[in-house]
């Protein structure tokens, strides 16, 4: 359980939900995760999946529960960051249970086959899966298939 007096944790990362699912990701700037986190969003929402922004670029993290709950501050909620652009409103869920840490790495940093990782985020561990930074294209089907979203049922 959490500790009441606990404060939320700061921490750099992009957050969305897919259907019931919270995809927590990571990486140094520039790696791609607004855009990544766009991609997804785009991708499910063509195949009928409920899918919305929680926050870009920061976000409130907190373990409740055994879990980790990312919530989107105030100052920037509903704003995603577009590269050489200001922020752009999109419609957005103010919190979200997460079950994936997605961490953008150098592709030299990606090990081709990954066991089962977990992370501690804001002291809470969370599954992570490393896949190369800048590559929505790759990294697509490989959240797909670790939230076992369908195709990969």
């Amino acid at each position: 359980m959490s500790d009441p007096a606990a404060k939320p944790e700061n921490i750099h990362g992009t957050a969305i939900l897919i259907g019931e699912r919270g995809v927590l990701i990571t990486g140094a700037s520039g790696a791609g995760k607004t855009t990544l986190a766009l991609t997804l969003i785009d991708h499910c929402r063509a195949r009928g999946l409920f899918s919305r922004l929680v926050g870009d670029d920061r976000l409130l993290a907190m373990a409740y529960g055994g879990r980790l709950v990312c919530r989107v501050p105030a100052s920037i909620a509903g704003l995603a960051e577009v590269p050489g652009f200001i922020p752009r409103p999109l419609p957005f869920e103010p919190g979200a249970v997460i079950d994936l840490n997605v961490r953008l790495v150098p592709q030299a940093e990606m090990a081709r086959f990954q066991e089962e990782i977990r992370e501690p985020v804001a002291g809470c561990p969370v599954p992570r899966v490393d896949l190369a930074e800048r590559n929505a294209a790759t990294a697509l089907p490989a959240v797909m298939a670790r939230l076992s979203i369908a195709p990969f049922l």
